[in-house]
């Protein structure tokens, strides 16, 4: 896998959310976490919501777009309580 990003979006979602993109990568390296379509994020292209323990234990919510074998990072957040309970169900 190869992953990409906006510079300028990531610091902003540094600031905003406190995770970094780097630890969002790692997300793809859960073997539990979860990957489903979020129709409703773009109409320019298909987004994807990945939720998942990122390497500094923390469950985030990634969201992402795929083509070929890059994933560009949009955004990257800590799930919230009603996340984390139905990811951990």
């Amino acid at each position: 896998m190869h992953f990409e990003w906006d510079r300028s979006k990531a610091e902003t979602n540094r600031r905003k959310h406190k995770v970094t993109f780097d630890e969002a990568v790692s997300v793809f390296y859960d073997a539990s976490s979860a990957t489903f379509p979020d129709p409703d994020s773009s109409r320019t292209e298909e987004r994807l919501v990945t939720i998942g323990q990122s390497s500094r234990g923390r469950l985030l919510v990634v969201v992402h777009a795929e083509q070929d074998e890059i994933i560009r990072i949009i955004s990257a957040r800590l799930a919230t309580a009603h996340e984390r309970k139905r990811h951990e169900s």
